[in-house]
């Protein structure tokens, strides 16, 4: 349904459902979606304890707030007596021995994409779902809501908040909360949003949907799942079967909302957005890349068009509010973070593991940094994509003058039905012309990039994963600190 500029009366605002035990057991608490879930159920009374396979920045985040974490082998003893439901994530099998315990002792087994609709308050969620930018994405959502006036918003997102080292926040009631989306084992059509963006849509996620028109008929169905009287946003590659799938009201970016560039400096641009009757001031952005403008049109188009309309229907003024606390916001934790300097050596990491996002990144860090070289080191996020997408890995990877290919991260290699590994990919991105080398596990691989960095400056370093390659941090800082100039 196209917009006819008007905008529906606004939905009414129902508390969120607290039909959840009182002890919960989580077992892969240490990943982005089910950390934040924890902090929300921590903040609404509910007594936890979680277990990882490792300790992780979400973890760690979590037991300072008092949730136990236990670490290693799943046992089934690390069920903690007196468990009311265990909650585990998409990456937690059945088989793991803590879930099979939980069974022989008949307690509720929930995966996270069951948790997150007894979370998220009805008729006020707003959803965030797309193949790239769904992190940032949400929280540009956040940061809009939060210059809209009304009560306190909320989020849960995927991704650790730089400024306010979060991935979680409890909205008052009444409060609109920015919730990310996820489409991997279709958790996102467990929601029934409000309100929603779909950012872009290409192929991913195929070794759980199979074909990219299963994953596209997954994409009409969130659209659909929309409430007729809220307002879904759509990118501009987003195509018309999930437009047409949907029963509310649909603005898409190029068409009811335009976006005007004011200039770029350094990889960060200014734009002015203009949507039905209304325009924003001019929004000097934070964060670098084209793309960014795009993920911050679409964020503010949802925040105006549909909580703007509770400011008595004056657009305009919720549009310079959005738009004020939008520019407030700095990014995200592994999105594009700068880790440091060490001399001329510039390191940024980034969590892109998809060959648009991987390309994406490296056109932003040429920006960002001009006349740097730049090298890259990337550890490929799941064996059956990184065969998927080798070719375009490839052509992705040739905006790098050196590339070291760290071993795979196999997330979720129980189903992979595909598979290429470093070495595979290595050697087709020396083959289009570009260093390249498998630099073996991470420590390994930390160690030949810096090792082969040349003594010419400046020069940057670009970590690029999804799995655990945030881990190398601080070894990558000493180890540049450290080092000893290749000659070439």
């Amino acid at each position: 349904m196209r917009s006819n500029g008007n905008v529906s009366p606004a939905i009414p605002p129902r508390s969120s459902p607290t039909d959840l035990p009182l002890r919960l057991h989580l077992v892969g608490v240490g990943g982005a979606g089910l950390s934040g879930a924890a902090r929300l159920l921590l903040a609404r009374g509910h007594r936890l304890s979680g277990h990882d396979r490792e300790a992780s920045p979400f973890s760690d985040s979590l037991e300072e707030l008092g949730l136990p974490v236990t670490l290693g082998p799943s046992r089934a003893e690390a069920l903690p007596a007196g468990t009311q439901a265990l909650v585990r994530s998409a990456a937690v099998p059945l088989d793991d021995p803590q879930v099979v315990r939980a069974r022989e002792q008949g307690l509720p087994i929930l995966k996270y994409a069951e948790l997150l609709p007894l979370l998220t308050p009805r008729g006020r969620t707003l959803g965030v779902a797309g193949t790239h930018g769904k992190t940032t994405t949400s929280w540009l959502l956040y940061h809009a809501l939060r210059g809209i006036e009304g009560p306190r918003p909320g989020a849960l997102v995927g991704g650790l908040e730089r400024s306010l080292g979060t991935n979680a926040l409890d909205a008052a009631e009444g409060g609109w909360f920015a919730v990310e989306a996820c489409e991997y084992d279709r958790s996102f059509l467990r929601l029934k949003p409000a309100g929603g963006i779909i950012t872009n849509l290409e192929p991913d996620h195929l070794d759980y949907y199979k074909s990219f028109e299963n994953l596209r008929a997954a994409f009409a169905r969130f659209a659909d799942r929309i409430d007729g009287r809220g307002l879904l946003i759509l990118g501009e590659g987003v195509g018309d079967l999930v437009e047409t799938s949907a029963r509310c009201e649909v603005w898409r970016l190029g068409r009811e909302l335009r976006i005007d560039l004011l200039g770029e400096r350094r990889g960060h641009f200014g734009f002015r957005l203009r949507g039905p009757g209304w325009a924003t001031p001019p929004i000097a952005l934070g964060l670098p890349g084209r793309f960014n403008v795009d993920n911050a049109a679409l964020a503010l188009g949802l925040a105006i068009g549909l909580a703007g309309r509770e400011l008595a229907g004056d657009l305009g003024a919720a549009a310079a509010c959005a738009a004020t606390t939008l520019g407030e916001y700095r990014g995200a934790v592994r999105r594009f973070e700068p880790w440091g300097e060490v001399g001329d050596v510039a390191v940024v990491h980034d969590y892109a593991h998809h060959p648009t996002e991987v390309r994406a990144t490296l056109e932003a860090a040429r920006r960002v940094y001009p006349g740097s070289e730049l090298h890259v080191l990337f550890q490929p996020h799941q064996y059956s994509r990184t065969a998927r997408f080798l070719a375009e890995f490839v052509e992705s990877l040739r905006g790098a003058d050196r590339v070291v290919v760290a071993d795979v991260y196999g997330a979720r290699n129980h189903i992979d039905e595909v598979t290429a590994d470093a070495h595979d990919l290595a050697q087709r991105v020396r083959r289009a012309g570009v260093a390249a080398e498998p630099g073996g596990d991470l420590a390994s691989s930390t160690r030949a990039l810096v090792e082969g960095l040349p003594s010419r400056r400046p020069l940057l370093c670009l970590i690029l994963g999804a799995g655990d390659i945030d881990g190398i941090r601080d070894d990558l800082l000493d180890r540049l600190a450290l080092r000893r100039p290749a000659t070439r």
